[in-house]
């Protein structure tokens, strides 16, 4: 089975229709599959589904989408940072289902793993348990949330192996991981291809079983969210 192909656009083709279902990983600007994104603004695909802990930083990310009009509904914990996510959800012209972060995770790790539902305390009391399905455990209320699915998983990862062995670093392993698991296809884009053998095994966040496509997406531009400086003080 072919894996590595030689860019984000091949990567995707015959992968995508309007109004699919995506899991696209990234934590604010960290762990980002950005050469995915743009392949999909070239597309041109519309009416998306995507669960993503956020939107993308204005210019950013999932901002190219949002900002293309690609995006019907957003399935995210996290909504700040992005102006033109900010008017679109106020104008009421993108769909919003807001999930606390550690839900948000669950839900695709719990699809991922042929869980179809689980309790947690999480949002008991608030908006958040509106219309869901609240049960008593030990005089505790516990909440009913139900796994997430999506036609394809967009993920971005350090490192992988020539089989599809993924290493995130650090903070991008939040996300990327359990999206990865929850979709029929997983699309990886990584920093660095090495051959079999190279990882430690102990060391591999994803075995390769879950991805079944890969690019190298490197040279990435580092970005930083908020830069803060401070004058050096003389000694």
């Amino acid at each position: 089975m072919q894996k590595i192909y030689k860019d984000a656009i091949s990567a995707l083709n015959g992968l995508l229709f309007d109004g699919m279902h995506l899991c696209v990983g990234g934590f604010g600007l960290c762990g980002v599959p950005e050469k995915l994104i743009d392949a999909m603004v070239k597309d041109g695909v519309k009416d998306l589904t995507i669960a993503s802990n956020n939107a993308g930083a204005n210019g950013h990310g999932l901002w190219h989408l949002l900002n293309n009009r690609q995006i019907k509904k957003m399935i995210s914990s996290y909504v700040g940072e992005n102006k033109e996510f900010e008017r679109q959800y106020l104008d009421g012209d993108i769909e919003v289902e807001f999930a606390p972060q550690g839900t948000l995770a669950e839900r695709c790790r719990a699809g991922g793993a042929g869980i179809e539902g689980f309790y947690t305390k999480t949002g008991v009391g608030t908006d958040i348990a509106i219309g869901k399905e609240v049960k008593n455990f030990d005089g505790q209320d516990y909440l009913l949330e139900r796994a997430i699915h999506a036609d394809v998983s967009l993920v971005k990862a350090w490192k992988a192996d020539e089989s599809g062995n993924l290493v995130f670093r650090k903070t991008a392993r939040n996300f990327n991981q359990p999206m990865a698991t929850a979709g029929k296809i997983c699309v990886a884009e990584v920093e660095e291809i090495v051959p079999v053998g190279s990882l430690d095994a102990d060391a591999i966040h994803l075995p390769s079983i879950y991805v079944q496509r890969l690019i190298i997406g490197a040279p990435y531009d580092k970005k930083i969210e908020f830069r803060m400086t401070r004058e050096r003080q003389d000694v």
